[in-house]
């Protein structure tokens, strides 16, 4: 059964969500979204605080800034990126939300029932 309120979607819309999740699908773009999330940061901080190069967080950036998940302004020299698409936000209390459970879910069946018998 769908849940509740979800639409019918013709072909195109189905193609726009599906590169959509596509653009968040590789890790080192969730690593830059999840970043993002407390507030605007520089390329530079990002590129500190993900472990990446250079080059590549600024590769994901521009893919992200371009499908309109994150927003950026210059400010001199300097690049900052922040969350451009508030629903990206509701997406990952959702995915998250629903992994956290089912770990929880997995460690309780495994700490449950493999007790050994002396």
């Amino acid at each position: 059964m769908p849940p509740k309120g979800s639409r019918h979607l013709n072909a195109e819309a189905l193609d726009l969500v599906a590169r959509r999740f596509a653009v968040l699908a590789e890790p080192m773009r969730l690593r830059l979204v999840h970043a993002l999330f407390e507030a605007e940061k520089s390329v530079n901080t990002l590129v500190a605080e993900t472990g990446g190069t250079q080059a590549n967080i600024s590769r994901h950036l521009q893919t992200l800034a371009n499908a309109g998940v994150l927003t950026r302004r210059k400010e001199g020299l300097q690049v900052f990126y922040a969350i451009g698409d508030p629903s990206v936000y509701k997406l990952c209390d959702l995915v998250c939300g629903s992994l956290e459970k089912q770990l929880a879910k997995q460690a309780g069946s495994l700490g449950g029932g493999g007790r050994a018998v002396a």
